[in-house]
């Protein structure tokens, strides 16, 4: 097995901290512009992250121009890692979070897109502060490994190792033979969805700050709000909730497909089966919820407290719809709490936790192509019992699923389900009682954000003892990068030579 390239995995960590600084500075100029007594801070995490990253840069810039797969597993994770190291300084400069376990939890949160906060006053912090909160998710939403292989090759360095390591779904679909114009490509469809939601929400209503914020959630699936309520601020500006519910789905929804769309090849996109099931579920959930919240008049949720425009009925389908999306899609922004909706709604919810979006995009959880591919061979192994001698081929979009796709898609789902488990045992162990650990340990693996219990949509996850934000991170982190890419590196045989 061929060493690890230390010097060249060395010289991207510089890398990544420039680009990080990149945005610091952009968040230290909007600080400026509103005068939140912020900028110098900003500017000095700014300077600090980008000092480090030229200095390590500069001191590698002598190396071996090869990537292997076992580098672009150790390049993915510790650069997640280093990225939310330099992503504290900005709160910590500032005092906006004092407490290290704290920055550190709020910036995990933001970079996987979990969208889960410790923050108990979101609308007191200065205006560069929530920018960079709102950045944080951007970066991460598409994965700043996706970006560096766009730009990495101008260095020399082939990225296809990368990118399959940190790519969101079980498989990535290239849109062309080299991995640097797929991920341009890419980032060139999350850029104008960014805006055009951006232009969409200002033109709805909303202010231009918090416009751009939201589209930055949204777009990364992220879940940060410049708001205490979340987007239930708006809840008497119904068309802005459509608007965040339309791209919700977008993101959720695999990038490529989202090309193909750009293209005019809409065959391609409606003709694609896990779309088919996405929205799919979409639909079903939404309206078990919707009737439920329609016909129970107890539920105590804010198309109750609060007038409509449009009706109850079209409060109950908005909200269903909205938090349907919200979960599905791993966003977590709340427009009202789940969690009052009846004990059926509850479990329907905590289910919907491990569904997951498209594969390809930025949403986390399961994917629904796994889930897919796993009822369906569940479907074959009951017909080849009763036809133990017939051929019964797994296809999927028209091709067939090799068996060792299966294997991995299974494999992929114990471990999930492992995770899941010992994440709740650890937070049980913690003394918290059996809804709030469940729901913490599928919120932190499926970075979704809100949860159940004590981290129902309503509270936050400064309960949380700074064990536990750091057993939360960990599971965030793992649940991010899906698994394998950090737990692969936590075995002994990942650091042999032999």
């Amino acid at each position: 097995m061929p060493k690890l390239n230390y010097v060249l995995i060395t010289h991207i960590m510089g890398f990544l901290l420039i680009a990080n600084g990149g945005f610091m500075f952009v968040a230290a100029a909007v600080s400026w512009i509103y005068n939140d007594g912020a900028t110098y801070d900003l500017i000095y995490a700014a300077g600090t992250t980008l000092i480090i990253g030229f200095a390590l840069m500069i001191a590698t810039r002598s190396h071996r121009k090869k990537l292997t797969q076992r580098d672009g597993y150790l390049v993915v994770t510790l650069g997640w890692i280093l990225l939310v190291c330099s992503g504290m300084l900005p709160y910590i400069y500032t005092g906006s979070i004092a407490d290290f376990s704290s920055a550190f939890f709020e910036t995990m949160s933001g970079y996987t897109t979990t969208g889960a906060t410790i923050l108990n006053d979101i609308e007191r912090l200065p205006e560069g502060i929530l920018l960079w909160r709102s950045f944080t998710h951007w970066i991460g939403g598409m994965g700043i490994i996706v970006l560096a292989v766009a730009i990495i090759p101008l260095l020399g360095i082939g990225g296809m190792q990368l990118f399959s390591a940190e790519s969101p779904g079980p498989s990535a679909d290239k849109l062309k033979p080299r991995i640097a114009d797929t991920a341009k490509r890419l980032w060139l469809i999350y850029v104008g969805y960014t805006f055009s939601e951006t232009i969409l929400l200002k033109a709805a209503g909303m202010s231009l700050f918090d416009a751009f914020n939201h589209s930055l959630s949204t777009l990364s699936t992220g879940g940060f709000s410049t708001k205490n309520a979340n987007v239930a601020y708006w809840n008497d500006q119904p068309i802005i909730q459509y608007i965040i519910i339309l791209f919700m789905i977008l993101a959720g929804t695999n990038f490529v497909l989202s090309y193909y769309g750009v293209k005019g090849k809409l065959s391609r996109v409606f003709g694609d089966t896990e779309f088919k099931w996405y929205l799919f579920f979409i639909g079903v959930f939404t309206t078990i919820s919707a009737l439920i919240i329609y016909f129970k008049a107890d539920l105590g949720i804010s198309t109750i407290d609060h007038p409509q425009v449009w009706g109850e009925a079209e409060g109950a389908f908005r909200h269903a719809l909205f938090q349907v999306a919200s979960v599905i899609t791993t966003t977590g922004f709340v427009t009202s709490d789940f969690n009052l909706w009846t004990p059926l709604l509850t479990i329907l919810f905590f289910g919907i936790f491990f569904l997951g979006g498209s594969a390809g995009s930025t949403a986390g959880g399961i994917k629904v192509v796994r889930q897919v591919i796993l009822i369906r061979n569940g479907i074959t192994e009951f017909k080849r019992a009763l036809h133990p001698n017939a051929i019964l081929p797994l296809r999927f979009n028209g091709q067939l699923v090799k068996e060792n796709v299966i294997f991995k898609i299974l494999g992929f789902f114990i471990l999930y389900m492992l995770s899941f488990i010992i994440g709740s045992i650890g937070f049980a162990a913690m003394g918290f009682d059996f809804p709030t650990a469940l729901g913490g340990a599928a919120s932190s693996l499926g970075n979704i954000g809100p949860a159940f219990g004590s981290l129902s949509p309503v509270d936050n996850f400064s309960i949380l003892p700074d064990i536990g934000k750091w057993w939360s991170a960990f599971l965030m982190l793992i649940g991010r990068l899906e698994l394998f890419t950090v737990l692969i590196i936590l075995t002994p045989f990942f650091w042999s030579n032999r």
